[in-house]
């Protein structure tokens, strides 16, 4: 068994605090984290903005360099899984709930209730409701998390450290990252991943819960959430136990299988030809306007800066705080393949399929909407469940939504569990399952608590400001990344 680290009793300890604050005093803990989060917004917008572009900038560059030709691992190291499932592995733990619950919700809110820039139920609005939601889930996100996770497969791989965040920093900081620093830099990404996780369990509760009321008038309540964590947590410890190759593996194949079904379904069911038509535009629209959505900050426009707040500026710090867990779980999956491969898969292969899942599923809603049938009545967990009320073989279609929000609710926990275990047990590639199941009973506690207080508003604004200091971490990683790859490349010339 590998043991615990530090970094597990400093990181259990905080969210102890965190949790108990949260607890005892809901009203001040949000109010608290809801103040420094609206200082970071408004102190650190244009930061976040312009680390997100010149991150995707940055994996470009690497893609076309000679630095691609890199292999994560030895020379002769070639992939553990084939490219269906390791794609299906890293999109299931990126951001496979979000996918289900923002899919209708995210486009008809740009379109119907607060747009960008656009007029609410314009043909305008329309456009742009599909252009920013692509932006949010797009190509900055995957980019991001493409960089963080080839500094940790290349350094954990080629170079055989530890699978810790604070290996990566060892060519600038050198031994120091194997003391008091270093385990600083691995309790803020833990407790970034607790609650960044905790949050998304929350979601998945509420959608459930949200889906079953819907279909079957079981009543809305904290109990059922609390029965649904339940339930999922005993079987993403199953899940977990089994291990990479098993558990996550398959359940991730089914998630693809699930996703790409119901995504057939919406494409046939719904307006077909509208779907296609909007998604050709719009797609090409978003890549045209890329670099003016990347540093848009609406200097002088305050209610274009409000809304870029309340939904780029959150997004970006997001994903951000999301980073060491879901980069962490992509680099453990990616050993043996080029850093050209592995970019390029990271990056484009996300990007589109949640490109055309966003087209198909806000193209709908939005029709529907205009149509006469109010969606934006419903709240945001039952929206997709409102949208499939108004189509054939609806009924059908929710079940199999609710089955994939459990199947993507297990394989996030089960994969947040595995990176758990890795960050806290001294970077082990193989934790143990009982430090796995110890982490991931603790994040459905946090969720089941946090729920019972109306705390995940809260919750996201903690994570929020826990991603400022990563996102400093982030850069120096980079840095330390391009000083590796210098060095690396040196070694590999004198061979040819």
């Amino acid at each position: 068994m590998k043991k615990a680290s530090k970094v597990f009793y400093i990181t259990f300890v905080l969210i102890i605090l965190t949790v108990a604050f949260g607890v005892i005093a809901p009203e001040l803990f949000e109010k608290v984290t809801g103040n420094i989060r609206s200082f970071i917004d408004t102190a650190f917008g244009w930061y976040y903005l312009m680390l997100m572009a010149f991150l995707l900038i940055f994996t470009f560059i690497i893609i076309i360099s000679p630095y691609g030709k890199i292999r994560l691992g030895k020379d002769a190291d070639r992939p553990e899984f084939s490219t269906i499932s390791w794609i299906s592995m890293l999109f299931s733990a990126g951001m496979g709930i979000g996918l289900v619950f923002y899919g209708a919700s995210e486009p008809l809110s740009h379109f119907a209730i607060q747009p960008a820039t656009a007029e609410p139920g314009t043909d305008a609005a329309f456009k742009e409701a599909l252009q920013r939601t692509y932006y949010h889930w797009g190509i900055h996100v995957w980019a991001m998390y493409g960089m963080v996770a080839l500094s940790l497969a290349f350094f954990q791989f080629r170079k055989g450290q530890p699978a810790l965040i604070s290996s990566t920093l060892k060519p600038i900081f050198g031994k120091k990252m194997e003391g008091p620093l270093g385990t600083l830099v691995d309790v803020l990404a833990v407790f970034a991943t607790v609650f960044g996780v905790a949050t998304s369990l929350g979601f998945g509760a509420a959608q459930i819960n949200g889906g079953l009321a819907y279909l079957f008038g079981i009543e809305q309540s904290y109990a059922a959430q609390m029965t649904i964590i339940g339930v999922v947590t005993i079987l993403f410890i199953i899940s977990a136990w089994s291990g990479l190759n098993k558990g996550i593996k398959y359940l991730s194949n089914t998630n693809m299988v699930l996703a790409i079904t119901l995504l057939i379904l919406v494409l046939v069911l719904g307006p077909t030809i509208l779907i296609l038509n909007i998604f050709t535009e719009t797609f090409g629209a978003y890549f045209q306007n890329l670099i003016g959505l990347s540093f848009q900050s609406a200097p002088l426009d305050a209610e274009n800066r409000s809304w870029l707040n309340s939904w780029t500026i959150f997004y970006w710090a997001w994903w951000i705080s999301w980073a060491p867990f879901v980069s962490m779980f992509i680099a453990r999956v990616s050993k043996g393949r080029t850093i050209r491969e592995f970019l390029i898969g990271v990056v484009i292969a996300p990007t589109v399929f949640g490109s055309i899942w966003f087209a198909a599923f806000g193209t709908t809603a939005i029709d529907i909407q205009k149509s006469g049938f109010d969606l934006t009545a419903f709240p945001t967990e039952q929206t997709l469940f409102a949208m499939f009320s108004e189509m054939p073989i609806g009924t059908l279609m929710a079940i199999v939504a609710i089955l994939l929000v459990s199947t993507f609710f297990i394989t996030s926990a089960d994969s947040a569990t595995f990176v758990l275990g890795m960050q806290s047990t001294n970077g082990s590639l193989l934790p143990s399952n009982q430090i796995k199941i110890l982490w991931g009973i603790a994040q459905s506690l946090v969720a089941a608590i946090l729920l019972s207080v109306g705390g995940l508003t809260a919750v996201q604004n903690t994570i929020i400001v826990a991603a400022l200091p990563f996102s400093f971490i982030i850069i120096l990683m980079l840095i330390a990344l391009f000083k590796a790859l210098n060095a690396e490349l040196k070694l590999i010339k004198p061979k040819k």
